[in-house]
């Protein structure tokens, strides 16, 4: 029953990434963008998100859930060494829709609406860079432990793991990866006049992933950081690596096309096998402290513990997934099922 809560943790996270990374990206999408555009994109997200933006925020609460109760000592360290980051992330998405309900459904019209714009928009970009630096402080070494460091103060226990040049490297090429997943999956959200915008970003958004990916490999090599000298040695992670550079040819041959449904496809297969190659680099000891590495499988839960959350995460499963596939294809987002345009 462990590798079933296993599964439902990297699910979880991928598809918060994948639903609520596209979400992010739209706002940075349209703070990036010129006046004109900004209104053709206010109007496509608002479209597209509107109907759905609550559910996609369901993932990020049910990996919180399952670490909290059948990871308690990687739960701890998380919210310990790493509540300020983690706070600021759920001050932005607290910000992000309230900016979001207010702009659209606001009684009065007037100039609020542009204090409701760069909120919405600002939020989207620095939740995810500040989401990206929380994972970055995991993986980066920095974190010292109190028990290990009897003499440290607040700077080295609650700000140098995640204000240091690899986590920050880190938050803006998830920011970047963000805004790819955005600009490619409302490529098919408008008409053909309008598309080329949305083509274009995504090609630049592309290149931006690729670029701040490499950046991460060089300062974490630069900075002898454990999880990138292990990344760089893990054959299989370098694989992944590998066949995701392949993936970008007939990727960037999709998004000039226009062709929505396979755009998605290999949007959504770039970011699995980035999480997959992130993973499998340093698994199970995905935290690495100033000490040493710490494994997601420490002091894991008691065995009746994560059988009942197994049995309970099976059972949620089957009634979340088909609701939220009605819900997405009820409000035409998941365009599969039907011709290409």
């Amino acid at each position: 029953m462990l590798y079933v809560v296993l599964f439902f943790t990297v699910f979880s996270f991928f598809l918060y990434v994948l639903l609520g990374g596209a979400d992010f990206g739209a706002g940075i999408l349209e703070l990036f963008s010129s006046k004109e555009n900004k209104k053709l994109i206010k109007k496509t997200v608002y479209s597209v998100m509107g109907p759905v933006w609550e559910a996609n925020h369901i993932w990020i609460i049910i990996l919180i859930v399952i670490l909290w109760i059948a990871f308690p000592a990687y739960y701890n360290i998380l919210v310990v060494y790493l509540h300020i980051p983690l706070t600021l992330v759920l001050l932005g998405i607290t910000l992000r829709g309230v900016a979001f309900v207010f702009r659209h459904y606001d009684a009065v019209k007037d100039k609020s609406q542009l204090l409701y714009d760069k909120m919405f928009e600002f939020s989207c970009l620095v939740t995810p860079i500040f989401l990206g630096m929380t994972f970055g402080a995991l993986l980066s070494g920095n974190i010292k432990t109190m028990e290990n460091n009897p003499n440290g103060d607040f700077v080295t226990f609650f700000i140098a793991p995640w204000f240091d040049a690899f986590p920050i490297v880190i938050g803006l090429f998830f920011a970047a990866l963000c805004v790819f997943l955005a600009a490619t999956f409302l490529i098919g959200e408008v008409d053909q006049q309008n598309r080329k915008l949305y083509i274009r970003k995504a090609i630049i958004a592309t290149y931006a992933v690729v670029f701040f990916g490499l950046v991460v490999l060089v300062v974490g090599y630069a900075g002898n950081h454990a999880f990138v000298v292990d990344f760089l040695n893990n054959y299989n992670a370098i694989g992944l690596v590998f066949l995701s550079a392949i993936l970008l040819f007939p990727l960037w041959y999709s998004i000039r096309k226009g062709e929505h449904i396979l755009c998605r496809f290999f949007a959504g297969l770039q970011v699995l096998l980035i999480i997959s190659a992130a993973l499998l680099a340093h698994y199970p000891d995905i935290i690495i402290t100033d000490s040493g590495s710490i494994s997601l499988l420490d002091n894991v839960a008691p065995d009746k513990v994560i059988e009942v959350l197994g049995i309970s995460l099976l059972i949620g499963g089957f009634l979340i997934l088909p609701g939220l596939f009605h819900l997405l294809k009820s409000f035409k987002m998941i365009k599969i099922l039907d011709e290409d345009h």
